[in-house]
């Protein structure tokens, strides 16, 4: 069987990963930080804001299930693309919207997503960058939600596509 991964940002990882856990065709999810300079970071140092990374998601699912199309706009979905470096409460470059892409087709599928979703009316800041190492965070942010019985306070889902 095989799978595909996809990377994503968008505010507070425990959130993004209650949703993403939920979808059909989705094999796992392991929650960290992308996008700074800092190998292997800490959650400290990352909620400094110091090192440039984000809260990420790294999604493995299986293509015959699901595709990226589906990931991406499900990402979409789940947090509010119009905000600049926060979701909610959380403010910082660490809860930015970003869409982390690992070939030139995912590139595309995000940016023509992006594009549509502008043609709708919304304002977009997420941001499409190339992916650079994605660093696994601490134990204790794994399943969050899952692991506490709680539901995502700055995520909610509202269908855009």
């Amino acid at each position: 069987m095989s799978s595909q991964t996809a990377i994503f940002s968008s505010g507070c990882f425990w959130g993004t990963e209650f949703y993403f856990q939920k979808a059909e065709g989705v094999k796992s999810t392991n929650v960290g930080y992308m996008g700074g300079s800092k190998e292997n970071p800490t959650y400290q140092q990352v909620s400094s804001g110091r090192t440039g990374h984000a809260e990420a998601i790294e999604i493995v699912f299986d293509p015959s299930k699901t595709s990226y199309e589906n990931m991406v706009k499900l990402f979409y979905e789940t947090h509010d693309q119009s905000q600049k470096d926060r979701q909610g409460p959380d403010i910082g470059t660490q809860y930015r919207s970003g869409i982390f892409y690992l070939n030139e087709e995912q590139k595309a599928i995000a940016e023509r997503l992006t594009e549509e979703l502008k043609a709708k009316g919304y304002k977009v800041a997420t941001e499409i960058t190339k992916a650079s190492p994605f660093y696994k965070a601490e134990n204790y942010h794994q399943n969050y939600y899952g692991k506490n019985g709680q539901n995502p306070y700055c995520h909610r889902y509202i269908k855009k596509f």
